[in-house]
């Protein structure tokens, strides 16, 4: 029998953590204790391991990574990431692709990982180098107390971040104080709101009216995801760019969005999409019509955080800073997590995703139920809904 190719995936083992936040993020849909999320290994033929990382907000995400996704992977080897993703949607998620692109873009990020330190090149290398060496990111501020966006804000800007994005589409009345606090501090420095789809039609076209003079940098997912008609309607009513994100999950979501005219901006999640492939495939679909793309996120560690500073780097319409939670992370489960300075990550130059795996902190933080979602504990029975006015 041939022995096996160096790259041939031959083992993979996976774990579900929870770090908490610092304090519970705030937000339209919830109150989020910490970030859940699944981390993966995978073994090769050559005996190098490669890591990846997905995020894990919903139950059916790690029974489709064990029972789909990880019996294909172990059909390829690491550099065989098209095929892979074209045989997972093969397996009946072509009907489904949000119920597996979770799942598979935990597996699809440590191919990459392998792979690259299987080559001995940087995730970025392997994508046509790097067009930046420094990634940008976006200050996130959460909540509906405006003295409290005020004080965050005033602390992101002093540790030197230039980008601002601050949730609203929780209440009516925060709506507009939420921009207006933030606003106040952080001057006309870039500055964006992100709605979650709470608002209906005529709510859009009223606030955004209201909102005109604090110059937004964009408007995020103002309406219900599936209303791409609605969306590209906004867009020629009033002059805030429209940005959309719950409604680009797959790459046939950023062609629809393209077709419809439906957004100024794009933001794009790997997780969410299925891989880091996919994601620049999407990210190509964008700059042929010369939109800008952006990254959402969802409570990286540092995997993902790594991932997305390849992506960044590489992407030459990612020219938009990156959203991240890291600020609000008690913690990580990797030995040295990419350090943000003044507002800004470097692009990491080992090899592969570029960082390493702590086992202490790994078993320390391993999990056998998410941590809370998309509900509020300190609000039983209520639930979000879009839009919800």
């Amino acid at each position: 029998m041939p022995a096996a190719h160096p790259l041939q995936i031959v083992g993979v083992r996976h774990w579900m953590v929870a770090m908490p936040f610092v304090s519970a993020l705030e937000w339209g849909s919830g109150k989020r204790p910490a970030a859940t999320r699944l981390i993966v290994e995978l073994e090769l033929a050559n005996g190098q391991v490669g890591f990846g990382e997905t995020i894990c907000l919903l139950e059916f995400i790690a029974p489709v990574l064990e029972r789909t996704v990880v019996p294909i992977a172990l059909q390829y080897r690491a550099c065989d990431v098209e095929h892979f993703t074209r045989h997972v949607f093969g397996a009946g998620y072509y009907h489904h692709k949000r119920a597996a692109v979770m799942a598979m873009a935990a597996v699809e990020m440590a191919m990459w990982d392998a792979f690259g330190r299987s080559t001995g090149q940087p995730l970025h290398a392997l994508w046509g180098g790097a067009y930046r060496q420094q990634v940008a990111v976006a200050a996130y501020l959460f909540g509906t107390d405006a003295g409290a966006l005020r004080t965050a804000a005033q602390r992101f800007l002093d540790q030197g971040y230039r980008s601002f994005k601050v949730k609203i589409g929780m209440t009516p009345e925060s709506d507009i104080g939420n921009v207006e606090a933030v606003r106040a501090v952080v001057g006309r420095h870039d500055l964006r709101a992100d709605v979650n789809g709470a608002w209906t039609p005529g709510t859009a076209r009223r606030m955004l009216e209201r909102l005109r003079g604090f110059d937004l940098q964009y408007i995020e997912q103002p309406l219900e995801l599936d209303d791409l008609q609605g969306h590209a309607e906004l867009r020629r009513v009033q002059p805030v760019p429209v940005a959309l994100d719950e409604s680009a999950y797959t790459l046939a979501d950023v062609g629809n969005i393209v077709r419809a005219g439906a957004a100024d901006v794009v933001l794009l999640d790997p997780h969410e999409i299925g891989g880091l492939w996919q994601t620049i495939k999407a990210a190509a679909v964008a700059e042929s019509v010369g939109i800008p793309v952006t990254l959402h996120s969802g409570g990286e560690l540092g995997f993902s955080q790594a991932a997305y500073v390849h992506l960044a780097a590489s992407i030459p319409n990612l020219s938009i800073s990156i959203d991240s939670e890291r600020a609000y992370l008690s913690g990580d489960v990797v030995q040295a997590p990419l350090l943000l300075q003044d507002g800004a990550f470097a692009v990491p130059q080992d090899p592969g995703l570029g960082v390493s795996i702590d086992p202490e902190r790994l078993a320390a933080h391993t999990v056998d139920r998410i941590q809370g979602a998309y509900l509020d504990a300190a609000r039983p029975g209520w639930f979000s809904t879009k839009p919800a006015y």
